[in-house]
């Protein structure tokens, strides 16, 4: 069984600053994930053609079960508003997450998280980029207890604040809602923290320790697939790790391969 984490940076190569749907297409499909968590991701963004990103990467990985979760409504830097109601913005333009299974999911699960109260610096990739001063936006879990040939198996994809100090709070409550949900127990994403702390944070088991950011480069790992430890002992030992190289965003995917 195959765990990827992958940020997206909504499609956007850093060589040309566009968003391909094939190119995107072809960069999922090559991760071959059975379980893939997807963070920094559009529905119906003008800036990436209208898309829904989430089923086409579904559809890259012949995936029947999927789902976004929009953290805002509107786009991030620019104009967005927090959802209402977990209405998740249908029919407007939204950013979040997205959690992709090959098998069965037994329910789904949605906890929300406050953006942090003040401006943070944030570097922006590619053409154009730069340090740039910006609101935090509200973050979302979104998690789905599966079926799988294992046993049932709770995982929960996640992107959290750029704030120092906040995603460890943000951190902290994700975990928490996920202790109420059956064992055994993973919690993808981009948490925005090395690995250091996210283990101190959490007391979770990283399940490989692999730098993902910057794509190019790689000298720090915020991507994360961390397990409970209470739980550890159910879940197929670790048989190989990846963080290959891909042909849009601005970090690497992280991949854990379960035998």
């Amino acid at each position: 069984m195959r765990l990827a984490t992958f940020n997206l940076l909504h499609g956007r190569s850093l060589t040309d600053g566009l968003v391909d749907p094939a190119r995107l297409t072809a960069a999922v499909h090559a991760l071959d994930a059975d379980i893939l968590a997807l963070q920094e991701v559009d529905r119906d963004q003008s800036r990436s053609g209208h898309h829904d990103l989430t089923t086409l990467a579904a559809q890259a990985l012949d995936a029947p079960e999927h789902r976004f979760a929009a953290a805002v409504v509107g786009t991030p830097g620019e104009h967005f508003r927090p959802l209402r109601h977990d209405d998740d913005g249908h029919g407007e333009p939204c950013y979040g997450i997205g959690l992709i299974s090959r098998h069965p999911v037994r329910n789904w699960h949605v906890t929300r998280l406050n953006p942090a109260p003040v401006r943070s610096p944030i570097y922006v990739p590619g053409p154009g980029g730069g340090l740039i001063l910006l609101r935090d936006e509200p973050r979302v879990v979104l998690a789905a207890v599966l079926d799988t040939p294992h046993g049932p198996l709770t995982v929960a994809a996640t992107h959290l604040s750029f704030v120092p100090g906040w995603n460890a709070h943000q951190l902290r409550r994700a975990v928490r809602a996920l202790r109420a949900l059956p064992a055994p127990r993973i919690l993808l994403g981009d948490l925005n923290l090395p690995a250091g702390p996210a283990r101190l944070l959490t007391g979770w088991q990283p399940l490989a320790r692999r730098p993902t950011y910057p794509a190019t480069a790689p000298r720090v790992q915020l991507d994360h697939i961390l397990a409970d430890p209470h739980d550890r002992h159910l879940l197929p030992p670790v048989t190989a790790t990846d963080n290959p190289r891909s042909t849009i965003s601005d970090h690497r995917p992280l991949v854990v391969d379960l035998g």
